[in-house]
């Protein structure tokens, strides 16, 4: 079957993935470290951990805000790329579902072909909306408090503590974690282990040419059998 290749993922978009990535990584080690001390010394002294720590947090919550920006307001797709319409949820959820835990296994095709409009599927829109407008804005909010101990004190009392926002905190962090080890393992289930991380670091992406005649504006066709 004849492939084209699209251009998916733009050049801002590539930085931030990369960049935010790092910066998670690095928060979940740091702040492994800084939970479980006693068995983790990955970021040096305990001291070392924290100032990596904060720093990190500090960068990811910059790049959350550079990805807010960049497709809220210069690309102006942001609800189209990231929240799931009803139709979408209805018919294609739990065929992608199927095809992640089974059909893939068989060696089907994904029932869903990204486009720069619709990057990705429902099941992907689904963890997307959850993890960068609910987990990732918490983990910072928590993340603040927890940097601002002093200033925010009051605010600190009044939502149960120190500790009820540090447990939170970590609470958020692993389920941050946990969706970043997915993340990675969905990654592989392309047509190769390597065929969805790719276009972030070209930008393109091949896909199946299902219209022979309407090729998308911007695609460049490869002949690729």
């Amino acid at each position: 079957m004849k492939t084209k290749l699209i251009y998916l993922q733009p050049t801002p978009v590539r930085i931030w993935h990369w960049l935010n990535a790092l910066g998670i990584v690095t928060l979940c080690i740091s702040g492994a470290q800084i939970r479980f001390p006693e068995f983790i010394s990955i970021c040096g002294n305990y001291r070392s951990a924290i100032l990596l720590h904060n720093t990190a947090g500090i960068v990811v919550a910059l790049s959350f805000s550079f990805w807010f920006f960049y497709y809220k307001l210069v690309s102006g797709n942001l609800v189209d790329i990231y929240v799931p319409k009803v139709q979408e949820l209805s018919n294609g959820l739990m065929k992608q579902i199927f095809f992640y835990f089974y059909a893939y296994f068989k060696g089907a095709a994904s029932p869903f072909h990204a486009t720069p409009e619709n990057k990705f599927n429902p099941m992907q829109k689904s963890a997307y909306l959850a993890v960068m407008f609910v987990i990732v804005p918490l983990v910072s909010l928590t993340g603040i408090m927890l940097l601002n101990i002093g200033p925010l004190r009051q605010m600190l009392l009044v939502i149960g503590g120190l500790g009820v926002v540090a447990t939170l905190h970590f609470l958020l962090a692993c389920v941050l974690g946990a969706f970043l080890v997915t993340h990675v393992y969905l990654a592989t289930l392309g047509s190769t282990p390597l065929a969805y991380f790719k276009p972030m670091w070209t930008g393109w992406e091949k896909v199946e040419h299902h219209h022979e005649h309407e090729p998308p504006h911007g695609a460049a066709t490869d002949n690729v059998h």
